[in-house]
């Protein structure tokens, strides 16, 4: 059977209507161009000369609104995955703590558990294909006995995990307790917050687990974080290294804050991660900033990017 012939015909393109590059826009300017940075200068010159231009401009526009927020005493939050303290930047949060920069802290679960074993041990972070094929994974004694006890001072004292924890690591002088962020927040006064999913963390593995101090403790930390969240209009709300909980948690804490009567709009939500998950794009960036304010994804590796923006932050705010 013979084939159809095809009724297209090329395109003839001698009619072309043509446009003038001096006259027509572009999207990218000479202007925002890097410029080259020399030892010996400031690092703040470094910074103000990164490339006007996507993630290197949102960099910048994520230290503004934090130096702005901090001029005019609205809350900065930081609400921290377990890998931004095994990554080892539990002096840089603490430092922005201290400096007056942060003012509330949220951790999950597993990051009070890694905070416990450095101001206890100088260390943390299982290898856990090692110990789990013979099930001494999560089997530590010391951070179970210790996480656990204060989850029962929390049904006793009325308080929350963060607290409970943060005390009781300054109280009991741990020998590396200056790294820990909960016993640190404690002793300067900023609220802290631990939100545990039951059975995500070692400690629940262990006898000493009571499910109803947990859950007490952690119901009131979420409370105490809408508290947060209520007054973080005009404020800066970080999500470091979360992809699931804290997201999770942030938006049921702005809906109730809301809910109550409490004008939360305009803001600057960001994400930190070396990956872009779907919570934190929908529950960060996203759907919190939809009628007001901004929401800024950056990506990298928190070990690299955290710092830097904790360094240009603090440069930017002695000018």
């Amino acid at each position: 059977m013979a084939k159809a012939k095809s009724r297209i015909k090329p395109l003839d393109p001698s009619k072309l209507r043509t446009t003038s590059l001096r006259k027509s826009r572009r999207i990218v300017d000479r202007e925002a161009f890097a410029r080259p940075w020399h030892p010996g200068r400031k690092f703040s010159e470094f910074i103000v000369g990164l490339p006007d231009i996507l993630a290197a401009k949102d960099f910048r526009r994520v230290v503004t609104a934090v130096v702005q927020a901090q001029r005019r005493g609205r809350p900065v939050i930081l609400a921290l995955g377990a890998h931004v303290i095994k990554v080892g930047l539990s002096p840089v949060v603490i430092d922005l703590m201290q400096q007056g920069v942060v003012t509330g802290l949220a951790l999950h679960g597993a990051g009070a558990v890694h905070d416990f074993e450095v101001a206890y041990a100088g260390k943390t972070s299982e290898d856990v294909a090692a110990t789990l094929e013979d099930g001494s994974f999560g089997a530590t004694r010391e951070t179970a006995i210790a996480l656990n006890l204060a989850a029962e001072l929390c049904l006793i004292r009325k308080m929350g995990l963060g607290q409970a924890i943060g005390e009781m690591i300054a109280k009991a002088k741990l020998p590396h307790a200056r790294l820990s962020l909960l016993a640190q927040a404690a002793k300067l006064g900023i609220p802290a917050t631990v939100h545990v999913a039951l059975g995500t963390d070692t400690v629940h593995m262990h006898p000493s687990a009571n499910g109803a101090a947990i859950g007490q403790g952690s119901l009131y930390d979420f409370r105490l974080f809408a508290g947060m969240v209520a007054k973080l209009e005009g404020g800066v709300y970080f999500n470091v290294g979360s992809a699931v909980i804290l997201p999770e948690v942030f938006l049921k804490a702005l809906s109730l804050a809301r809910n109550l009567g409490h004008p939360v709009q305009r803001f600057t939500a960001v994400n930190l991660d070396f990956l872009q998950h779907y919570r934190p794009r929908q529950n960060v960036t996203g759907r919190p900033v939809a009628h007001g304010g901004q929401g800024i994804a950056l990506t990298g590796h928190h070990e690299i990017l955290f710092p830097l923006l904790a360094a240009a932050i603090l440069e930017a705010l002695k000018k």
